[in-house]
């Protein structure tokens, strides 16, 4: 049975490291350069993606490309379900949904989730990604994650 998510729990520093330790065993996020955000306050889970050069997909606008910023998005809110649910076993992609809403230039990326809905086989999650501000969102997303262990978890369980 999935644990309950306790209200308030999301910014606690025991969270933060879980969530921390999530995105460091993702080695794309390592490659990317994905983190928490520092100086996030009270509840505020942000997940801060740095601006590099070899970032950028459109260089006549210049824009970074789009499966960077879905991958930052789709990161966040897997490390976000792991820690909440604190799962041995990573959560599993279901099915991801995003709409761009505007380019995102050459600045740092921020985006923020919210766990909709955790049931016993799945979790829904909204994915929040800005730049400006998070009232000015370059995208947004949705993502469904599968959080029971599966047959195929077995190789990855600790004995």
């Amino acid at each position: 049975m999935t644990p309950a998510i306790e209200p308030g729990e999301a910014g606690t520093p025991h969270m933060r490291e879980q969530i921390a330790a999530a995105l460091d065993a993702m080695p794309y996020c390592r490659h990317l350069g994905i983190r928490l955000a520092a100086g996030a306050t009270g509840e505020e889970v942000l997940f801060h993606l740095p601006f590099d050069a070899r970032l950028i997909g459109n260089a006549s606008l210049p824009a970074i490309h789009g499966g960077v910023l879905a991958s930052f998005m789709q990161a966040a809110a897997l490390a976000s379900t792991s820690a909440a649910l604190g799962n041995v076993v990573p959560p599993k992609l279901i099915d991801f949904s995003l709409d761009y809403l505007s380019s995102a230039g050459p600045a740092d990326l921020y985006a923020q989730c919210e766990l909709h809905r955790v049931g016993r086989r799945i979790a829904a999650v909204g994915i929040r990604c800005w730049q400006r501000g998070p009232d000015e969102p370059v995208a947004l997303g949705r993502a469904h994650v599968y959080v029971a262990h599966s047959a195929s978890d077995a190789s990855v369980i600790p004995p």
